[in-house]
């Protein structure tokens, strides 16, 4: 069952990431902005837009499968890895910095989610009738 978890959290994670930095790209093509036809056409036209339609689609179908077998607390909290994917895509495609209150951060998410995943585990074991041989 971990392993169902563990691909489809990165599954999650990827399709998430792939949304975000597709909208980055396309932000960064759509200047300069402007409330007109033809800067709406020249979007639409953008590739970049169209992967961040497929990152939001796999997310989709995605978090609906996971949602089925997994606890939604522990599910929940794992859906913020996307967070951590995006910093470190930032720094690495987009050539941004981090600061100590993102790292902070992003240590917060990490530490979150192994205490609510520990928690979920002993509730499913206490839960679980004692077996006698």
């Amino acid at each position: 069952m971990w392993l169902f978890y563990a691909s489809g959290f990165f599954v999650l994670m990827a399709c998430d990431t792939l949304a975000q930095i597709s909208f980055k790209f396309t932000a960064l093509h759509a200047l300069p902005l402007q409330a007109n036809l033809s800067w709406v056409l020249r979007i639409l036209h953008e590739p970049w837009l169209y992967g961040a339609i497929a990152g939001y689609i796999g997310s989709f179908f995605t978090w609906v499968t996971l949602l089925r077998k997994a606890p939604i607390g522990p599910a929940f909290a794992a859906s913020y890895l996307e967070v951590i994917s995006i910093l470190i895509c930032s720094v690495l495609i987009f050539h941004e910095h981090l600061d100590a209150r993102q790292l902070i951060g992003a240590a917060s998410i990490i530490v979150g989610i192994i205490f609510l995943a520990y928690a979920e585990s002993r509730l499913q074991a206490e839960a679980e009738p004692e077996k006698t041989d």
